[in-house]
């Protein structure tokens, strides 16, 4: 008779099947996305995103036993959902900066380039959660040393907020200068309402100065930020950057410093989520492990 300890150990042990359907994915929809003549990132873009998504999925499931999608398909399907939105979001808010475009979209009516890119945004916020879960396995981070704290006190989260509002307001009164605020503004506005509404935060484990689910985020995203750039250089329709300063030692199409914007960015997409899913109903929500394994 096989225990629950032995079945466990075979569900850590055994890829599984998604990860290799997402193997699968990624392969095929790399390789066309290299090779093919003209326009052919618009429809490969989901499905080789897609495929990343389920591989990184499917790589947690094998070391931990659980993954976001083991935990719950409804919720995993449910990061794709918000994630477009999200995503649109920052788009509104380059429409300031311009600080990317896309080569290739006079291609697309108006319509059909907002259908492929909503399609394509909507795999941003399950890469960067399923990529941090995958760093959170790692045991590193149990040996990192406690940081500052930053807690949830009525001043703390009061400076945020205001904090928060003053660099949106800069980046939109002189974008030229202040455009790395659309990388920060967001998450110091949505933190402290979070805080306010009873929705989970980082200020949860910061409080305590627990960085490590920070570092996980962060790492996380430069993950995914690798291949994002990467598979990005040799694409069409592809993204381009156009930045006022700081635009040098470019790493595929990125400026190295602009890599800097990727760490707020995904405390940014961690605080919309659950700023969402608390609206949701879903308080604290706990669906999302970036804490140390």
């Amino acid at each position: 008779m096989t225990t629950n300890i032995e079945l466990k150990s075979l569900e850590k042990s055994q890829f599984p099947i998604h990860g290799w359907l997402g193997l699968g994915l990624v392969a095929v929809s790399w390789s066309l996305n290299w090779t093919l003549p003209g326009l052919r990132t618009h429809w490969g873009f989901f499905p080789l995103w897609l495929g990343y998504c389920l591989t990184i999925d499917g790589l947690v499931a094998w070391r931990t036993g659980t993954s976001l999608l083991r935990r719950s398909w409804r919720k995993y399907l449910g990061l794709f959902l918000v994630s477009a939105p999200v995503w649109w979001l920052f788009e509104l808010l380059n429409l300031r900066t311009q600080n990317w475009t896309y080569l290739g979209s006079a291609s697309f009516t108006p319509l059909q380039f907002a259908f492929w890119t909503t399609l394509s945004f909507t795999t941003v916020v399950p890469a960067v959660f399923g990529s941090a879960e995958l760093i959170a396995s790692f045991g590193f981070l149990k040996r990192l040393k406690p940081g500052p704290v930053i807690g949830t006190g009525k001043p703390t989260t009061i400076a945020f907020f205001v904090l928060g509002w003053a660099m949106l307001a800069l980046m939109l009164a002189w974008p030229k200068v202040f455009f790395p605020f659309l990388w920060l503004s967001l998450y110091f506005i949505v933190e402290p309402v979070n805080v306010w509404l009873g929705n989970r935060s980082l200020a949860d484990w910061t409080g305590r100065g627990d960085w490590r689910p920070v570092i996980t985020l962060w790492l996380g995203v430069l993950l995914t930020a690798f291949f994002w750039e990467m598979w990005n250089y040799f694409s069409y329709p592809k993204w381009v950057y156009h930045v006022p300063w700081g635009d040098w030692l470019r790493l595929f199409e990125m400026p190295l410093l602009g890599y800097g914007g990727y760490l707020p960015f995904a405390l940014e997409l961690y605080a919309i989520y659950h700023l969402v899913s608390g609206l949701l109903g879903d308080k604290p929500a706990g669906y999302i492990r970036v804490e140390a394994e």
